[in-house]
């Protein structure tokens, strides 16, 4: 098929990268890989940080002038045979793609569309609106969470829904095999205010429960709050904490796959592709069991999901992955085995392969 392809929060080519872009990314590699020619339909964003009712006014004009220019170009050129957004919510709805699908009568397939009543306030109120009414024309919904699948489901009852469970590209981690310093810890995560902050507090309070244990941590990432975050671990020890900032995909890989476990609270995390590649390095993973988390580590068997809010349990759970090689082993086994089987850009290319014909046939 030739598929309109469309990520109106971030575009797959922007320069600052992120779990959305990457996403974006792996979402048309897996439908290349599928066969479809995938076409970029616009660069536009529609993401506000911020309810501000004058720059949604201009991003809405800013999309009609997007809506005409493709019309033009389909005319010209032909139309394609399916349109693909990813990721719609209230802070980034697709205001193209409806009309687009409409008026030249192909299918339209969201992917991770979210919607959260708590959220219809003013401005977001409409913006949420315009998702359910994308959610409700799609002749496709797929969702990577069984949170968001429930929502969209309370929201707009006769929406169609299917599941993709996240994946990554595992290349990178099938060509090292782990070599594990076994007191070693890591963690991958941009440096920001709001969620991200939070969980770098939640981590910095439970590693200072454990001065009495050798461990040491890589922290990969950068951003506007970066000075907060190393002031965070200010407190610790210099040579127990190496600032790496933000590395390559590359790059990445290789630190990984010189720790022991990976940390992260994962405070909001919608899912969080970093817990993959840290299994498919073959690291056990410290997380809460909080939001999205648990579609992506499986608790008791590949990590160790503690209860929301509680940088003891977190603790506790560093505690016994460091203290117990038995069991950090036969975690970083599962955890490689879980993602390289069942979590790979291959595995996911065959499921969307599954799923898109019955969209054109239906």
């Amino acid at each position: 098929m030739r598929i309109a392809f469309y990520a109106p929060m971030k575009s797959p080519t922007h320069p600052v990268p992120s779990g959305d872009r990457q996403m974006a990314q792996l979402l048309i590699r897996a439908l290349e890989y599928g066969g479809h020619a995938v076409e970029l339909a616009s660069e536009l964003s529609t993401f506000g940080r911020e309810p501000d009712l004058d720059r949604f006014a201009g991003v809405e004009k800013e999309a009609a002038g997007e809506v005409a220019r493709l019309c033009e170009l389909w005319r010209r050129d032909g139309k394609p045979d399916l349109w693909f957004t990813y990721h719609p919510y209230y802070k980034a709805p697709d205001l193209i793609g409806p009309d687009m699908t409409a008026g030249f009568d192909i299918p339209y397939v969201t992917a991770e569309a979210s919607y959260s009543e708590r959220r219809n306030t003013g401005l977001w109120a409409r913006t949420q609106s315009l998702v359910a009414q994308s959610v409700r024309q799609a002749a496709l919904n797929i969702c990577f969470t069984r949170r968001d699948r429930e929502g969209l489901s309370i929201a707009v009852p006769d929406a169609v829904l299917d599941m993709l469970a996240p994946f990554i590209d595992i290349s990178a981690f099938s060509a090292q095999p782990p070599a594990f310093d076994p007191s070693r810890l890591v963690c991958v995560a941009m440096m920001r205010s709001g969620d991200k902050l939070e969980s770098y507090k939640m981590l910095a309070r439970a590693l200072d429960r454990l001065h009495h244990l050798p461990w040491t941590i890589s922290v990969v990432g950068g951003g506007p709050a970066r000075a907060e975050v190393m002031a965070l671990f200010a407190g610790f020890p210099p040579e127990r904490i190496e600032w790496h900032g933000r590395l390559e995909p590359g790059a990445v890989a290789g630190i990984l796959s010189g720790a022991a476990i990976y940390v992260w609270p994962g405070c909001g995390e919608a899912y969080g592709l970093a817990y993959l590649e840290a299994q498919a390095a073959g690291l056990p993973v410290v997380a809460q069991h909080i939001a999205g988390v648990p579609e992506v580590v499986v608790s008791g068997r590949t990590g160790l999901l503690t209860p929301p809010d509680d940088s003891e349990a977190f603790a506790a759970a560093i505690e016994r992955l460091l203290t117990d090689d038995r069991e950090r082993i036969m975690m970083s086994d599962a955890a490689r085995r879980f993602v390289h089987d069942e979590r790979s850009l291959e595995a996911a290319a065959v499921r969307l392969a599954a799923m898109l014909p019955k969209v054109l046939n239906a």
